[in-house]
């Protein structure tokens, strides 16, 4: 029986901080930070034990990961605002933020046949040789599934919990068309009539 169970792993945000940030004085002053500008034009900041990570580049762009839900993304922005603080960095106006990503892990309840399914769904991708997962591009949409043989999936590319809710309905819906589930027809319950016998 098909299952609707997900729960969010990470979410993804972006957000405008407004300040300029001196990466290389940040680099020097927090331990927390790794910051090599010959390889990449970003600092990456994490924070401890909220499990934050976020690459902080000199515009004042930051991208954070790390955040459980789409609420904790604010607070997950403001433990790096209070972070650069110590650097004696200023902030003068409120953190534009976006969430750009919402990655959440399931389980649909029923083992899956992957080769079968990469013959059967058209945006499909599965490369066992290179991943056990089947990589599904949900049409017309931005969100990708990974799906696996004991029923698994993972859900990325919504922008919101609603979208992922939406997403598993669908990719419900589409497996049991292609497996071939249907709902059982309701059994009419036999009534055993009764022969009379004459007597000779």
């Amino acid at each position: 029986m098909f299952k609707k169970e997900y729960t969010i792993q990470n979410v993804v945000a972006s957000a405008d901080l407004h300040t300029i940030v001196p990466l290389e004085k940040v680099s020097r002053t927090l331990e927390n930070t790794e910051y090599n500008p010959e390889q990449f034009p970003g600092l990456v900041l994490r924070i401890f034990p909220a499990k934050i990570t976020s690459l902080v580049f000199s515009t004042g762009k930051i991208v954070c990961t790390g955040a459980k839900s789409e609420n904790s993304v604010e607070n997950a922005v403001n433990l790096v605002i209070k972070e650069l603080k110590k650097v004696g960095i200023k902030f003068t106006q409120k953190p534009d933020i976006k969430v750009q990503n919402v990655v959440a892990s399931g389980d649909i309840g029923e083992k899956l046949n992957l080769i079968d399914l990469a013959f059967k769904l058209k945006t499909a991708e599965y490369e066992p040789e290179q991943f056990p997962g089947l990589v599904y591009k949900v049409p017309e949409s931005h969100i990708t599934f990974l799906l696996f043989g004991t029923g698994k999936i993972v859900c990325t590319g919504a922008k919101n919990e609603k979208e992922i809710k939406k997403a598993i309905n669908e990719l419900v819906k589409t497996l049991k068309n292609v497996m071939g589930f249907t709902q059982a027809p309701k059994m009419k319950k036999k009534v055993k009539k009764k022969v009379k016998v004459k007597k000779q």
